[in-house]
């Protein structure tokens, strides 16, 4: 108990589940909340892929947590990263070695890369997790373009060869973004350069696309993808990851100097120094109420944490999902002030969707999966990303008619971040 007489509540992350489990203790004068971050902002990670294919600018998808939080008297906002903690004691050591202590402590420290041990991936894979890997991805695009216009005999070491590695939502919806730069967008930016010789290759394991939707889609993706000139290696792993070429399980090579990472995600790295054993993909295995078993006043919530759906499998890492988890710890911890019993987290499955291209969407809605494709997908898919953003109080007429523009006509994006005088990674060594 703080010395003023409210309950202090630290936070972990101010991703969808940080925020939410913040926003709603704004509201709550008898709690006091500290919500650290290592970024100091909110990144909106469903449109990371939009950044990377020069769509929207960082600035568009990243939201100051002091702005956010500016009239919450009770809700200070630390910018640092918590490298362990000892939940018994329910204190954190941050990078300055600063200690920081709290009545509940809400561990929301989101998720990083899986590279899953393959050879070269986590060395020279770029993954698209983070607003600072979407701006290296967009980067390094524009360098190879450039480097291919000024060498053209570049084409053949690889240059404009894309691989995307996964074939979930962060996959295909950067491969068909990409597609679109390239054929869309390139051409005018690249006059002399041979365009049509950039390829863009999607490789999973699995045999379809889009694991988790049903048949239906799977066909839907892949058309439409193909539609896009994407060429898909299905069936087939990344074997090994190098800076001009990916090996794939079949034995073949494929020269590239860009391999987009979305082969899936663990927890942060966070989760390592917690002192005990994890659960799937490194996370907290959760009770229902959202706490770490033996520890009442500790919860993991959103990607860092394995929550129950049923049937013995966790929910999956959606931002939705997160969102949910904060705003339920965040009912529990009112419920405990209230002397009230905790609630059991029900998760409102407002169903799955991916992008895969202008006019191409799919979305199955709701917990009887009501499958959509194209225009109402595309509407579907905005509802949901609609109330996310009100989440972070963005503003959503600015989100609204860029979503129009998107959808509906072709692709304007912006001359400064085509320019290579923006690139911001080192020059590639030929």
């Amino acid at each position: 108990m703080s010395e003023d007489g409210r309950t202090h509540v630290v936070i972990v992350g101010g991703g969808f589940a940080g925020l939410a489990c913040a926003k709603r203790l704004a509201r709550e004068r008898r709690a006091r909340v500290t919500l650290v971050d290592r970024n100091g902002h909110h990144q909106f990670q469903p449109l990371l892929y939009q950044v990377a294919t020069a769509e929207l600018t960082p600035t568009d998808i990243a939201f100051d947590l002091t702005k956010i939080f500016s009239k919450d008297a009770n809700v200070e906002v630390q910018k640092a990263t918590v490298t362990s903690a000892d939940l018994e004691n329910r204190t954190l050591v941050l990078d300055d070695g600063e200690t920081l202590s709290g009545d509940v402590l809400v561990l929301a420290a989101g998720s990083q890369p899986n590279f899953f041990q393959t050879p070269g991936a986590e060395e020279f894979a770029f993954p698209l997790y983070s607003l600072k890997d979407a701006t290296r991805v967009r980067s390094r695009v524009i360098q190879l373009f450039q480097d291919a216009a000024d060498h053209p005999e570049l084409v053949e070491n690889g240059a404009l060869n894309f691989v995307v590695v996964g074939g979930g939502a962060t996959g295909v919806e950067i491969a068909g973004a990409l597609a679109e730069l390239i054929s869309d967008v390139m051409p005018h930016s690249y006059q002399n350069l041979a365009v049509a010789e950039a390829r863009v290759i999607l490789v999973d394991h699995g045999h379809a696309l889009l694991a988790p939707f049903s048949y239906d889609a799977h066909i839907y993706a892949a058309k439409q993808l193909q539609r896009r000139g994407v060429h898909l290696r299905l069936g087939l792993s990344a074997k090994e990851v190098a800076a001009d070429h990916v090996k794939l399980s079949d034995g073949t090579t494929i020269k590239t100097h860009l391999t987009i990472w979305g082969g899936g995600i663990k927890a942060a790295p966070l989760s390592a120094n917690l002192g005990f054993s994890l659960g799937r993909g490194g996370r907290i295995d959760v009770q229902p109420d959202l706490t770490v078993e033996g520890l009442r006043n500790v919860y993991a919530l959103g990607d860092f944490a394995n929550i129950s759906g049923g049937e013995g499998l966790p929910l999956p890492q959606l931002g939705s999902v997160a969102q949910q988890s904060g705003d339920w710890a965040a009912r529990n911890i009112e419920a405990d002030l209230d002397g009230r019993g905790r609630q059991s987290f029900h998760y409102h499955d407002k169903g799955i969707m991916a992008m895969i291209g202008r006019q191409a969407a799919v979305a199955e809605i709701g917990e009887r999966r009501h499958e959509l494709h194209g225009p109402f997908a595309f509407a579907a898919w905005l509802g949901v990303h609609v109330h996310l953003l009100s989440n972070v109080g963005a503003e959503l007429n600015a989100f609204l008619a860029w979503a129009k523009e998107f959808y509906v006509r072709p692709g304007r994006r912006s001359a400064a971040l085509l320019n290579p005088a923006n690139i911001d990674t080192p020059r590639i060594k030929w």
